[in-house]
């Protein structure tokens, strides 16, 4: 590979008639011009300049070769203008993955608000619950939803928002099964849960850090929130999902919040990137964007009456 600066340096005398010329223009000693052509023609493996006492040429390889490197010159100048310009505005296109409930809920409307708000940034927005190579497939950030702190690794980690999980279920299943007024009655109810280590068992937090934990046995797995949501929704049990993604149905009256002041996981949503330094405008930007807006679109207020299912 040509070096570019060596490249800079032959146009540069050619453009001044000769390397006093030049080494006056650059304010770079003429025995260091002379070294760098020097080292182009080696690379090269030509002459481009014919040097003597009395006169200074191209030889007629250097003449063609003097309109190629003008040509990179001017690529590289255009390549470092537009890093330039996206240093200093939000500009270009960001890749970014989530999981699909999070995509559906917390992103929808606040993707076009950011959008709006910067209109030379694309997104790319990747929704799957598959936990992919950030660096080998290309992604600018991921945002992650977890109840435990994530694996330590070289990704750059933000925290966006606490995302805690309730406990919710139709109030066609309470007028059926009977109402739930403490952790020990759940054992007499069917349950909906999360398809993961640890199914087995929901670890409740409730008022004064006061702990409890419950075993179930599911009535229905799944590792898809919507799908355990609108087996709630269809009177088939309890279940426990971020607040935020129920908020619709607490509304409509579809589902009722059970065991209010309890919380069935102290989830987190946190952001994450490849690299610390180096981070382009817009990733910062939509990251900034992020962290302010989504502790908005997610928040919940618990019920902080019981639920009567009659």
């Amino acid at each position: 590979m040509l070096d570019l600066k060596d490249v800079f340096y032959f146009v540069h005398v050619v453009d001044r008639g000769g390397f006093t010329s030049a080494g006056i223009s650059l304010r770079v000693p003429k025995s260091t011009l002379s070294h760098r052509v020097r080292e182009l023609e080696e690379s090269l493996g030509v002459r481009l300049i014919n040097r003597t006492s009395r006169q200074f040429g191209m030889t007629d390889v250097g003449a063609e070769f003097y309109q190629y490197a003008l040509q990179m010159l001017h690529s590289a100048d255009v390549a470092e203008e537009f890093v330039r310009s996206r240093l200093h505005e939000p500009s270009g296109t960001i890749r970014i993955t989530t999981a699909v409930e999070i995509a559906q809920f917390a992103l929808r409307d606040l993707i076009p608000i950011f959008l709006n708000r910067y209109p030379k940034v694309k997104i790319i927005e990747i929704a799957t619950d598959r936990l992919v190579d950030m660096v080998g497939e290309g992604f600018d950030v991921a945002l992650r939803g977890h109840v435990s702190s994530l694996q330590n690794s070289t990704l750059v980690q933000r925290g966006i928002a606490s995302v805690p999980w309730y406990l919710f279920a139709s109030p066609g299943y309470l007028r059926r099964a009977g109402d739930v007024d403490s952790t020990e009655s759940l054992a007499n109810h069917a349950t909906l849960a999360m398809d993961r280590h640890g199914a087995e068992t929901w670890h409740l937090k409730g008022p004064g850090g006061v702990e409890a934990d419950v075993a179930i046995e599911p009535r229905f797995l799944s590792n898809n929130m919507i799908a355990l949501k609108e087996a709630a929704c269809a009177d088939l049990g309890i279940t426990a999902l971020p607040g935020y993604i129920c908020r619709e149905e607490i509304e409509s009256g579809r589902l009722s919040q059970i065991l209010p002041g309890w919380i069935a996981a102290d989830a987190r949503m946190s952001a994450l990137m490849p690299y610390r330094n180096g981070l382009l405008p817009a990733v910062r930007s939509l990251v900034d964007f992020l962290a302010a807006e989504v502790p908005r679109v997610t928040a919940f207020t618990p019920r902080s009456d019981p639920v009567n299912p009659s």
